[in-house]
């Protein structure tokens, strides 16, 4: 059964707590973000969406947004054909049920739609991420760059054709 996928609405107080905090247990591989924060990042997005009630979610930004991270910022440097993922993050009670695959294939439905032709995001090599490298090679996502967004932290560029 593939798994529904909702925006995430930013009336729904708990849903916003829930989320926020799911992206907390991660803010290593996320970063963290506190409520002011989190609203910032969602409304900016292209999309933001999640499987409720909270299973996981992703937060991914157009080609235009106002955002200041690094690793978008390095995406910035080519071709504005794509939606960049700055997070997805999946409970570890609800991994292996399909759930970020979902969130992919929504959001390179919406990506498609809008003219984009490609997804992409960053992956930690230090600190390491096997699991989102497996997840995201996969998927048929192909390392595109590496960078240093931060003192000692490293990352690994992936896009995909959609």
């Amino acid at each position: 059964m593939t798994p529904r996928i909702a925006p995430i609405d930013p009336t729904d107080g708990a849903v916003q707590t829930a989320l926020r905090a799911l992206n907390n247990a991660h803010a290593a591989e996320t970063s963290f973000l506190d409520h002011a924060a989190w609203g910032r990042l969602r409304d900016l997005a292209f999309a933001a969406t999640h499987v409720p009630p909270a299973a996981g979610f992703m937060i991914a930004m157009a080609p235009d947004a106002a955002y200041d991270s690094p690793n978008y910022l390095w995406f910035r440097q080519g071709p504005a054909d794509f939606a960049y993922v700055d997070r997805v993050v999946v409970d570890a009670a609800a991994r292996g049920r399909g759930i970020a695959r979902a969130l992919y294939g929504d959001l390179a439905a919406r990506a498609r739609a809008s003219g984009l032709r490609r997804i992409v995001c960053e992956v930690n090599s230090a600190p390491p991420n096997p699991g989102s490298d497996a997840f995201h090679e996969r998927l048929g996502f192909q390392v595109v760059g590496t960078g240093s967004p931060a003192p000692g932290k490293t990352v690994r560029y992936y896009a995909k054709e959609i």
